[in-house]
Protein backbone atom coordinates (compact mmCIF):
# COMPACT_ATOMS: atom_id res chain seq x y z
CA UNK A 1 0.00 0.00 0.00
CA UNK A 2 1.57 3.59 -1.15
CA UNK A 3 2.49 5.60 1.68
CA UNK A 4 0.42 8.75 2.02
CA UNK A 5 2.64 11.81 2.00
CA UNK A 6 1.67 15.23 3.79
CA UNK A 7 0.97 16.50 0.25
CA UNK A 8 -1.62 13.75 -0.27
CA UNK A 9 -3.03 14.63 3.11
CA UNK A 10 -3.62 18.13 2.39
CA UNK A 11 -5.23 17.31 -0.79
CA UNK A 12 -7.70 15.02 0.73
CA UNK A 13 -8.02 17.32 3.57
CA UNK A 14 -9.08 20.12 0.87
CA UNK A 15 -11.37 17.62 -1.25
CA UNK A 16 -13.43 17.12 2.38
CA UNK A 17 -13.93 20.61 3.42
CA UNK A 18 -15.36 20.90 -0.52
CA UNK A 19 -17.90 18.40 0.06
CA UNK A 20 -18.80 19.87 3.51
CA UNK A 21 -19.06 23.18 2.12
CA UNK A 22 -21.54 21.42 -0.46
CA UNK A 23 -23.86 20.38 1.89
CA UNK A 24 -25.89 23.36 3.25
CA UNK A 25 -26.24 23.89 -0.79
CA UNK A 26 -27.58 20.21 -1.42
CA UNK A 27 -30.04 20.77 1.25
CA UNK A 28 -30.96 23.89 -0.17
CA UNK A 29 -31.55 22.53 -3.68
CA UNK A 30 -32.93 19.16 -2.46
CA UNK A 31 -36.00 18.71 -4.93
CA UNK A 32 -36.13 21.62 -6.48
CA UNK A 33 -35.47 22.26 -10.24
CA UNK A 34 -32.45 23.83 -11.80
CA UNK A 35 -32.72 24.81 -15.51
CA UNK A 36 -29.84 24.83 -17.62
CA UNK A 37 -28.98 26.39 -21.27
CA UNK A 38 -26.34 24.23 -22.71
CA UNK A 39 -24.74 25.39 -25.35
CA UNK A 40 -21.25 27.11 -26.70
CA UNK A 41 -17.82 25.94 -26.38
CA UNK A 42 -18.93 22.95 -23.66
CA UNK A 43 -21.13 21.70 -26.28
CA UNK A 44 -17.96 20.99 -28.65
CA UNK A 45 -14.89 20.15 -26.60
CA UNK A 46 -14.89 16.42 -25.50
CA UNK A 47 -13.85 16.59 -22.44
CA UNK A 48 -16.35 19.75 -21.22
CA UNK A 49 -18.99 17.58 -23.11
CA UNK A 50 -18.26 14.64 -20.78
CA UNK A 51 -18.09 16.65 -17.86
CA UNK A 52 -21.50 18.13 -18.12
CA UNK A 53 -23.33 15.24 -18.22
CA UNK A 54 -21.39 14.01 -15.38
CA UNK A 55 -22.57 17.26 -14.05
CA UNK A 56 -26.21 17.13 -14.56
CA UNK A 57 -26.10 13.12 -13.66
CA UNK A 58 -24.78 14.44 -10.02
CA UNK A 59 -27.24 16.20 -9.66
CA UNK A 60 -30.19 14.18 -10.47
CA UNK A 61 -28.90 11.33 -7.78
CA UNK A 62 -28.30 13.75 -5.28
CA UNK A 63 -31.83 14.77 -5.24
CA UNK A 64 -31.78 17.73 -7.56
CA UNK A 65 -34.19 17.84 -10.47
CA UNK A 66 -32.03 19.16 -14.12
CA UNK A 67 -33.94 20.29 -16.89
CA UNK A 68 -31.75 20.88 -20.09
CA UNK A 69 -32.71 23.37 -22.80
CA UNK A 70 -29.27 23.31 -25.86
CA UNK A 71 -28.49 25.29 -28.49
CA UNK A 72 -26.47 24.45 -31.62
CA UNK A 73 -26.07 27.77 -33.70
CA UNK A 74 -22.46 26.30 -35.03
CA UNK A 75 -23.76 23.12 -35.76
CA UNK A 76 -26.67 24.78 -37.93
CA UNK A 77 -24.76 27.07 -39.58
CA UNK A 78 -22.19 24.20 -40.49
CA UNK A 79 -24.95 21.97 -41.87
CA UNK A 80 -26.43 25.02 -43.72
CA UNK A 81 -23.28 25.98 -45.17
CA UNK A 82 -22.45 21.93 -46.46
CA UNK A 83 -26.11 22.58 -47.90
CA UNK A 84 -25.76 26.12 -49.79
CA UNK A 85 -28.16 27.63 -48.14
CA UNK A 86 -27.39 30.81 -47.41
CA UNK A 87 -27.76 32.68 -43.70
CA UNK A 88 -29.24 36.28 -42.47
CA UNK A 89 -28.53 37.49 -39.55
CA UNK A 90 -30.56 40.44 -38.50
CA UNK A 91 -30.43 41.91 -35.08
CA UNK A 92 -29.09 38.63 -33.88
CA UNK A 93 -31.22 36.21 -34.90
CA UNK A 94 -31.05 34.10 -37.87
CA UNK A 95 -34.02 35.21 -40.66
CA UNK A 96 -35.88 32.12 -40.90
CA UNK A 97 -37.23 30.83 -44.09
CA UNK A 98 -39.02 27.37 -44.67
CA UNK A 99 -35.27 25.53 -46.28
CA UNK A 100 -33.64 27.21 -43.52
CA UNK A 101 -36.44 25.80 -40.73
CA UNK A 102 -36.17 22.47 -41.82
CA UNK A 103 -32.38 22.39 -41.35
CA UNK A 104 -32.92 23.47 -38.09
CA UNK A 105 -35.14 20.80 -36.83
CA UNK A 106 -33.25 18.37 -38.56
CA UNK A 107 -29.95 19.47 -37.02
CA UNK A 108 -31.28 20.47 -33.26
CA UNK A 109 -33.97 18.10 -33.04
CA UNK A 110 -32.32 15.10 -35.14
CA UNK A 111 -28.67 14.98 -33.99
CA UNK A 112 -27.52 17.92 -31.23
CA UNK A 113 -30.68 16.89 -29.11
CA UNK A 114 -30.15 12.69 -29.53
CA UNK A 115 -26.59 13.17 -28.94
CA UNK A 116 -26.83 15.01 -25.62
CA UNK A 117 -29.08 11.99 -24.73
CA UNK A 118 -26.66 9.58 -25.73
CA UNK A 119 -24.31 11.04 -23.55
CA UNK A 120 -26.17 11.16 -20.34
CA UNK A 121 -27.43 7.80 -20.79
CA UNK A 122 -24.11 6.32 -21.56
CA UNK A 123 -23.00 7.44 -18.52
CA UNK A 124 -25.73 6.23 -16.09
CA UNK A 125 -28.06 8.86 -16.29
CA UNK A 126 -31.80 8.31 -17.64
CA UNK A 127 -32.86 11.14 -19.75
CA UNK A 128 -35.10 11.91 -22.74
CA UNK A 129 -35.08 13.99 -25.56
CA UNK A 130 -38.00 16.64 -26.87
CA UNK A 131 -38.89 19.31 -28.68
CA UNK A 132 -41.16 21.53 -28.54
CA UNK A 133 -43.78 19.86 -30.89
CA UNK A 134 -43.43 16.88 -28.36
CA UNK A 135 -46.65 16.74 -26.07
CA UNK A 136 -47.19 20.48 -27.16
CA UNK A 137 -44.63 21.72 -24.55
CA UNK A 138 -43.55 24.60 -26.10
CA UNK A 139 -46.09 26.95 -27.81
CA UNK A 140 -44.80 29.45 -30.33
CA UNK A 141 -46.24 32.68 -31.79
CA UNK A 142 -44.23 34.17 -34.52
CA UNK A 143 -41.63 37.04 -33.03
CA UNK A 144 -42.60 40.62 -34.02
CA UNK A 145 -39.06 42.47 -34.19
CA UNK A 146 -39.53 46.42 -34.33
CA UNK A 147 -36.24 48.25 -34.79
CA UNK A 148 -35.92 52.07 -33.44
CA UNK A 149 -34.00 54.55 -35.61
CA UNK A 150 -33.60 58.73 -34.14
CA UNK A 151 -35.72 60.82 -35.80
CA UNK A 152 -37.71 57.98 -37.82
CA UNK A 153 -40.65 55.27 -37.90
CA UNK A 154 -39.32 51.88 -35.97
CA UNK A 155 -38.64 49.23 -38.56
CA UNK A 156 -40.30 46.32 -38.85
CA UNK A 157 -38.11 43.16 -39.66
CA UNK A 158 -39.54 39.94 -41.16
CA UNK A 159 -37.94 37.71 -39.71
CA UNK A 160 -39.23 34.26 -41.08
CA UNK A 161 -39.96 31.53 -38.88
CA UNK A 162 -38.48 32.65 -35.59
CA UNK A 163 -40.70 32.37 -32.65
CA UNK A 164 -40.94 33.17 -29.30
CA UNK A 165 -42.26 31.26 -26.29
CA UNK A 166 -45.93 31.14 -25.90
CA UNK A 167 -46.43 29.11 -22.97
CA UNK A 168 -45.04 25.89 -21.37
CA UNK A 169 -46.48 22.34 -21.14
CA UNK A 170 -45.83 22.08 -17.31
CA UNK A 171 -47.65 19.01 -16.44
CA UNK A 172 -45.50 16.76 -19.30
CA UNK A 173 -42.15 18.35 -17.70
CA UNK A 174 -43.40 16.92 -14.29
CA UNK A 175 -44.31 14.26 -14.84
CA UNK A 176 -40.95 13.62 -17.05
CA UNK A 177 -39.08 14.29 -13.62
CA UNK A 178 -41.36 12.45 -11.24
CA UNK A 179 -40.09 9.82 -13.32
CA UNK A 180 -36.72 10.89 -12.52
CA UNK A 181 -36.06 11.60 -16.11
CA UNK A 182 -33.81 14.62 -16.98
CA UNK A 183 -35.82 16.20 -19.90
CA UNK A 184 -33.44 17.65 -22.88
CA UNK A 185 -35.50 20.22 -24.82
CA UNK A 186 -34.59 21.31 -28.52
CA UNK A 187 -35.22 25.00 -28.84
CA UNK A 188 -38.16 24.39 -31.65
CA UNK A 189 -41.29 25.42 -30.80
CA UNK A 190 -44.83 24.56 -32.24
CA UNK A 191 -47.96 27.10 -32.93
CA UNK A 192 -51.73 26.69 -32.84
CA UNK A 193 -51.91 26.10 -36.94
CA UNK A 194 -48.76 23.06 -36.15
CA UNK A 195 -46.39 25.65 -37.80
CA UNK A 196 -42.87 25.09 -36.36
CA UNK A 197 -40.57 28.10 -35.66
CA UNK A 198 -37.36 28.28 -34.55
CA UNK A 199 -36.39 29.98 -30.94
CA UNK A 200 -33.58 30.93 -29.43
CA UNK A 201 -32.34 28.36 -26.90
CA UNK A 202 -31.79 31.48 -23.91
CA UNK A 203 -35.44 32.46 -24.23
CA UNK A 204 -36.72 29.19 -24.14
CA UNK A 205 -34.68 27.85 -21.55
CA UNK A 206 -35.63 31.07 -19.41
CA UNK A 207 -39.57 30.62 -20.19
CA UNK A 208 -39.03 26.85 -18.78
CA UNK A 209 -37.63 27.93 -15.36
CA UNK A 210 -40.42 30.52 -15.03
CA UNK A 211 -42.67 27.98 -16.02
CA UNK A 212 -41.81 25.18 -13.74
CA UNK A 213 -40.85 27.42 -10.79
CA UNK A 214 -37.46 26.70 -11.05
CA UNK A 215 -34.50 27.47 -8.31
CA UNK A 216 -32.04 28.34 -10.82
CA UNK A 217 -31.37 29.15 -14.16
CA UNK A 218 -28.15 28.60 -15.49
CA UNK A 219 -26.96 29.78 -18.59
CA UNK A 220 -23.88 28.37 -20.17
CA UNK A 221 -21.60 30.63 -22.59
CA UNK A 222 -18.11 31.16 -23.44
CA UNK A 223 -17.20 34.33 -21.52
CA UNK A 224 -16.74 34.55 -17.66
CA UNK A 225 -19.63 36.36 -17.13
CA UNK A 226 -20.45 40.19 -17.84
CA UNK A 227 -17.89 42.59 -17.07
CA UNK A 228 -17.46 46.35 -16.58
CA UNK A 229 -16.13 48.84 -18.51
CA UNK A 230 -12.57 47.71 -16.71
CA UNK A 231 -12.92 44.83 -18.06
CA UNK A 232 -13.61 43.32 -14.21
CA UNK A 233 -16.14 40.82 -13.66
CA UNK A 234 -19.61 41.98 -12.06
CA UNK A 235 -20.86 38.99 -10.01
CA UNK A 236 -23.93 39.87 -9.19
CA UNK A 237 -26.62 42.39 -10.15
CA UNK A 238 -30.08 43.13 -8.64
CA UNK A 239 -33.00 43.60 -11.60
CA UNK A 240 -32.52 47.17 -12.11
CA UNK A 241 -28.63 47.15 -11.95
CA UNK A 242 -29.13 44.97 -14.68
CA UNK A 243 -31.33 47.27 -16.54
CA UNK A 244 -28.39 49.81 -16.08
CA UNK A 245 -26.22 47.71 -17.55
CA UNK A 246 -28.16 47.24 -21.12
CA UNK A 247 -28.66 50.58 -20.99
CA UNK A 248 -25.56 52.13 -20.29
CA UNK A 249 -23.54 50.25 -22.55
CA UNK A 250 -21.68 48.13 -19.67
CA UNK A 251 -23.37 44.81 -22.00
CA UNK A 252 -22.83 44.51 -25.26
CA UNK A 253 -23.73 42.11 -28.27
CA UNK A 254 -24.61 38.55 -27.44
CA UNK A 255 -24.80 39.64 -23.63
CA UNK A 256 -28.08 42.13 -23.60
CA UNK A 257 -30.19 38.90 -24.83
CA UNK A 258 -28.91 36.91 -22.08
CA UNK A 259 -29.36 39.52 -19.43
CA UNK A 260 -33.24 39.79 -20.97
CA UNK A 261 -33.51 35.92 -20.76
CA UNK A 262 -32.22 36.15 -17.23
CA UNK A 263 -34.92 39.27 -15.96
CA UNK A 264 -37.80 37.77 -17.25
CA UNK A 265 -37.00 34.40 -15.30
CA UNK A 266 -36.19 36.41 -11.88
CA UNK A 267 -38.83 38.57 -12.70
CA UNK A 268 -40.96 35.90 -13.09
CA UNK A 269 -40.22 33.99 -9.54
CA UNK A 270 -36.99 32.03 -10.49
CA UNK A 271 -34.79 33.09 -7.68
CA UNK A 272 -31.28 33.50 -9.34
CA UNK A 273 -30.21 33.14 -13.07
CA UNK A 274 -26.83 33.30 -13.40
CA UNK A 275 -24.19 33.53 -16.86
CA UNK A 276 -21.71 31.02 -16.01
CA UNK A 277 -18.29 30.46 -17.95
CA UNK A 278 -19.43 27.00 -20.16
CA UNK A 279 -15.47 26.60 -20.64
CA UNK A 280 -14.88 25.63 -16.94
CA UNK A 281 -14.89 22.28 -15.95
CA UNK A 282 -18.04 21.52 -13.47
CA UNK A 283 -19.43 25.34 -14.08
CA UNK A 284 -22.46 23.83 -13.19
CA UNK A 285 -21.56 22.40 -9.80
CA UNK A 286 -18.63 25.10 -8.89
CA UNK A 287 -21.76 27.72 -8.89
CA UNK A 288 -24.29 25.75 -7.06
CA UNK A 289 -22.20 23.94 -4.62
CA UNK A 290 -19.48 26.44 -3.89
CA UNK A 291 -19.61 29.63 -1.53
CA UNK A 292 -17.63 31.73 -3.60
CA UNK A 293 -19.60 30.82 -7.03
CA UNK A 294 -18.72 31.81 -10.70
CA UNK A 295 -19.98 33.87 -13.26
CA UNK A 296 -22.49 36.79 -12.94
CA UNK A 297 -25.78 36.43 -11.04
CA UNK A 298 -28.95 38.06 -11.50
CA UNK A 299 -31.15 38.34 -8.04
CA UNK A 300 -34.56 37.96 -7.51
CA UNK A 301 -35.19 40.67 -5.00
CA UNK A 302 -37.16 38.75 -2.47
CA UNK A 303 -35.34 35.59 -2.90
CA UNK A 304 -33.60 33.96 0.01
CA UNK A 305 -30.05 33.40 -0.43
CA UNK A 306 -29.04 31.80 2.76
CA UNK A 307 -27.47 28.23 1.71
CA UNK A 308 -29.72 26.22 4.55
CA UNK A 309 -32.44 27.08 6.90
CA UNK A 310 -30.94 25.25 10.47
CA UNK A 311 -28.32 27.30 12.35
CA UNK A 312 -25.20 26.39 11.92
CA UNK A 313 -26.33 24.27 9.32
CA UNK A 314 -22.91 21.83 8.53
CA UNK A 315 -20.82 23.52 11.71
CA UNK A 316 -18.40 23.99 9.18
CA UNK A 317 -16.03 27.11 8.45
CA UNK A 318 -16.25 28.62 4.95
CA UNK A 319 -13.20 27.66 2.88
CA UNK A 320 -10.99 30.78 1.87
CA UNK A 321 -11.84 32.50 -0.88
CA UNK A 322 -15.38 34.85 -0.03
CA UNK A 323 -18.58 34.21 0.32
CA UNK A 324 -21.46 33.77 -1.72
CA UNK A 325 -23.91 37.00 -2.56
Amino acid sequence: MKRRTPRDKKRDSVQARLIMEALPYIRKFYKKTIVIKYGGHAMVDEQLKKSFALNVILLKYIGINPVIVHGGGPQIGKMLSALHIPSTFREGHRVTDQATMDVVEMVLVGKVNKQIVNLINLNGGKALGLSGKDGWLIRAEKKELAVSKEHATPELIDLGKVGQVSAVNVDLLNSLLRQDIIPVIAPVGVDTNGETYNINADSVASAVAAAVGAKRLHLLTDVEGLLDKEGRLLQSLTVPEAFEAIETGVATGGMIPKLHACLEAVTAGVDKAHILDGRLENAVLLELFTDEGIGTAILNDHADESPCNGPACTGVSPLPGGTRV
